[in-house]
């Protein structure tokens, strides 16, 4: 018996992912009444229009988010976004993630997720300020051991300072390793035991881009 795991925000008209990037727009392309006059009687549909910056709600960074000759979502394998084997690191309640979680795990072809807890604090003033981060050393430590990906519930994977180097984002992402952000739902999540999925659109051309990342849990 399996169970599956929503681990993505839902994206709704003018919400704020992350400071000075604009909330999304939700509008109508055709709507159920103007549909009525191009289809036969009885007919109709709704579809919908969409505008938004692609790092919005739970998203996912490709190495040429940062690089400019890294894969971008068109050119990311399937076998590093979908079906990976899980496993949840716990800091919860910690200002950071530090080596100290890491060591001794076995992270190599695996979605690593930092379940950091700061999801609580996703649509409100308080997301924005003071949010855990991986620490640099450890995600050093990461590139150099090749999981597939690596996600965290949290505002940035990065410290934030105004004008900061971002390491985690710079080491991750040099080494081929994709990252998903803004993460929820890390708490439901066993230790290990679960398949990750979280692929986006096969869009050429861009870097990041939101996912419907979910787990399925083993019994």
């Amino acid at each position: 018996m399996t169970r599956l795991v929503e681990l993505s925000h839902r994206i709704t008209e003018g919400m704020i992912t992350y400071p000075g990037v604009p909330g999304p727009r939700l509008g109508v392309h055709l709507s159920r009444e103007d549909s009525r006059e191009v289809y036969a009687p009885g007919t109709e549909f709704h579809i919908g229009s969409v505008e938004l910056v692609a790092n919005t709600g739970t998203y996912l960074d490709t190495p040429y988010h940062r690089y400019p000759q890294g894969p971008d979502l068109a050119g990311m394998p399937l076998e590093s976004l979908a079906d990976l084997p899980g496993l949840v690191v716990r800091a919860e309640g910690a200002p950071s993630v530090g080596l100290d979680r890491l060591a001794g795990l076995d992270v190599r072809g695996r979605a690593v997720l930092l379940h950091t807890g700061w999801d609580r604090h996703f649509g409100t003033e308080a997301y924005f300020h003071g949010h855990p981060y991986l620490e640099p050393e450890a995600a050093r430590w990461l590139a150099e051991r090749g999981p597939a990906l690596v996600g965290i519930d949290s505002l940035n994977i990065d410290d934030t300072p105004p004008r900061g180097e971002r390491p985690a984002h710079t080491l991750l992402l040099a080494a081929g390793i994709p990252i998903v952000e803004h993460m929820t739902g890390l708490a439901a999540l066993p230790g290990s035991g679960f398949r990750l999925h979280a692929a986006p659109p096969l869009l050429a051309g861009l870097g990041t881009f939101p996912v419907r990342a979910y787990a399925v849990v083993d019994g």
